[in-house]
């Protein structure tokens, strides 16, 4: 964007050594970074935010699966044939690209060229940037012809054609077992629905969540930690009966506002709606009460932890974007200087992951809902030709029977089978080729105390690197006063450094005062940072900035007379006298939320500190704490 200093953010991250690329000395690789100490202090509580926020608040089941995964289960899941991006050559050097990202490039470089370009084309380009990757592999090559994309060498791109990102390994020193690293944690929790359901009682809904590595082979990594190739994942998997999507803790969100993109105004005006999300899932934009509440629950996260609320939104996928299977899919949209930005996708999975691991391992993935009272229902009675079905499927006959069986158990899923085979006199299930002949069924009925069914899953996936950037430009400011004066304006939940102590004088007595409440602070777990070199106070204060630390404890002359420290907050640079034995409980009451600093202005006078590059003393300011009807308020000294 035109107002983010894009220059001063990257030199400030690389040299408070927030990221710095992998293996830097050796080259570095595209696509991989290392987290320095700020960031992976700020990493660790987003993610300790994330597990209250969630696993705690929703009493989710949490798991540490293997990043190492058998080829069988991602065959099973889909990944080895189907997660892929499309993929174009620089015939002359062989250079790879991700086609629908030169796309969406393309048009950015066409509409920046022509800013009076009129606003009906103009909507028409942006419109086929949005669907840039839901573009077929002959749709993307006409369009990438269309905008003149062409690469380094000049020569035409080749046809695109898709890649596997997944990174593909051995198991074992035999080299028979193909394994890959995971592209996703969600599967390590699918195969061990059976026993999470077991751990819960047999309850319905729950959810487990995990958080962890996930890897992919971007083909052209860029923008930072926004596209990556190994990256942090927190992924939730909440398990519901897919006739019943309800919450039971939709109405504490029902009023809270969100951003919404859906697809008819992404195709149409463009524009996005703001409302709250039971009015979404009241109109059908949002499909359902548990997709809605995770929607909402995200968003307050991202409040929580410091983001600008202006710059997030909800993208629902178009009609060519999703999954056959998906039901529906909103994407949390942050904006950055790179634009809006993918970071968390909420999908509604339906019964497809749970179902394709079931068959494809005979293991039944059901649960069970008790009935307050027996019910009719109707089902189909089967009577199979096994000799029939021996010869046709040999050694598969059991896996035709089962399905036709998991289908009659319920008339309502079974009838468009026979519908189609007194049509057709067959019908393909799964792949298995069923003829009239091989099986018959009458229509009955049965009393049932209980309904058994595979579950649906809605699925909240948080690309926690993506946030990480995100938050760390969101938080990034320069003193309107001084553009060389860089702020982290971190949240102080999530801030690397809770606070800083620092002495005005080099003395042994000041240094045994600023060690001991630095002792206190990190008694109480609030990290703080210690700076006893001889800069100028004013240089100590721009250096704890720079990192973000919201609070800073001076230690001057008045301290070793009557035990009192000044507290400076960060983004307003006002600072208060108070006492040291109060300063600690003070700081834990701001890390928790549990109090503001206009608050803490209302009960301590403001002092006056130089934050120039001189000696700085605390002197007492020129006003007074008036109480009115209105409040407390600071007026000047007459």
């Amino acid at each position: 964007s035109e107002e983010f200093n894009r220059k001063a953010f990257d030199d400030l991250v690389l040299r408070k050594m927030f990221v710095v690329p992998s293996f830097e000395i050796h080259g570095g690789v595209k696509g991989l970074f290392d987290l320095g100490p700020p960031a992976c202090a700020l990493k660790a509580a987003m993610i300790d935010l994330w597990r209250k926020h969630f696993v705690l608040n929703e009493s989710m089941l949490e798991m540490e699966c293997t990043c190492l995964t058998p080829q069988v289960v991602l065959k099973t899941s889909g990944h080895v044939d189907r997660f892929t991006d499309l993929m174009v050559k620089d015939p002359e050097t062989g250079e790879c690209f991700r086609a629908d990202k030169l796309l969406e490039d393309a048009i950015d470089d066409l509409l920046e060229a022509n800013p009076g370009m009129p606003t009906e084309e103009r909507e028409d380009h942006l419109r086929t940037q949005r669907q840039a990757d839901a573009f077929s592999p002959t749709e993307l090559d006409e369009l990438l012809k269309k905008y003149e994309c062409k690469p380094p060498s000049g020569k035409e791109f080749s046809a695109s054609f898709p890649f596997n990102l997944m990174f593909q390994t051995s198991i074992g020193p035999e080299g028979t077992s193909v394994g890959y690293l995971r592209p996703e944690t969600a599967q390590g929790l699918f195969v061990n629905f059976r026993r999470l359901l077991d751990l819960n009682a047999g309850k319905m809904p729950f959810a487990a969540a995990q958080i962890g590595l996930g890897f992919r082979n971007e083909i052209s990594p860029r923008s930072g930690l926004l596209r990556v190739r190994e990256f942090c994942m927190g992924e939730i998997e909440h398990f519901v009966n897919p006739k019943d999507k309800s919450h039971p803790s939709f109405s504490t969100v029902a009023d809270k506002e969100l951003v919404l993109f859906g697809r008819d105004d992404q195709l149409g005006s463009g524009k996005t709606k703001t409302m709250p999300v039971g009015q979404a899932v009241k109109e059908g934009l949002i499909n359902n009460e548990t997709l809605a509440y995770f929607m909402a629950r995200t968003q307050l996260y991202m409040e929580r932890i410091g983001m600008n609320p202006a710059k997030l939104r909800f993208r629902q996928h178009l009609a060519t974007e999703m999954a056959h299977y998906a039901a529906d899919c909103w994407d949390l949209e942050i904006q950055s200087s790179y634009g809006w930005v993918e970071c968390v996708g909420h999908a509604d999975r339906a019964c497809y992951d749970l179902d394709v691991h079931s068959k494809a391992t005979k293991t039944p993935m059901v649960a069970t809902q008790k009935l307050s009272e027996p019910v009719d229902i109707e089902f189909a009675k089967l009577k199979f030709d096994r000799k029939l079905l021996g010869q046709v499927f040999k050694k598969d006959q059991r896996v035709v029977s089962g399905i036709l069986e998991a289908l009659a158990e319920d008339w309502s899923d079974f009838a468009p089978v026979v519908e189609t085979l007194e049509k057709d006199g067959k019908i393909t299930l799964e792949g298995y080729e069923v003829t009239k002949e091989m099986v018959t069924w009458t229509k009955s009925k049965k009393k049932v105390q209980e309904m058994k069914f595979v579950p649906s899953v809605i699925e909240p996936s948080f690309g926690m690197g993506r946030v990480l950037y995100s938050l760390l430009e969101h938080s990034f400011y320069q003193r309107d006063a001084d553009e060389q004066r860089v702020v982290m304006g971190f949240n102080p939940q999530v801030a690397p450094h809770k606070a800083a102590v620092l002495p005005l004088s080099s003395s042994k007595e000041m240094f045994a005062v600023v060690d001991e409440i630095a002792a206190e602070l990190m008694d109480q777990d609030l990290s703080t940072r210690v700076d006893k070199s001889s800069t100028a106070l004013g240089r100590k204060y721009a250096r704890a900035d720079e990192i973000g630390v919201p609070f800073a404890i001076t230690c001057d002359f008045d301290t070793l007379k009557d035990g009192s420290v000044t507290l400076r907050e960060r983004d307003s640079t006002n600072q208060i006298r108070l006492g040291r034995d109060e300063v600690v409980n003070v700081i834990w009451k701001f890390v928790h939320g549990k109090l503001t600093w206009s608050e803490l202005t209302q009960k301590y006078p403001l002092v006056s500190v130089a934050e120039g590059d001189g000696q700085a003393a605390a002197t007492k300011e020129t006003t007074v704490v008036v109480n009115t009807g209105r409040g407390r308020f600071h007026r000047p000294v007459k």
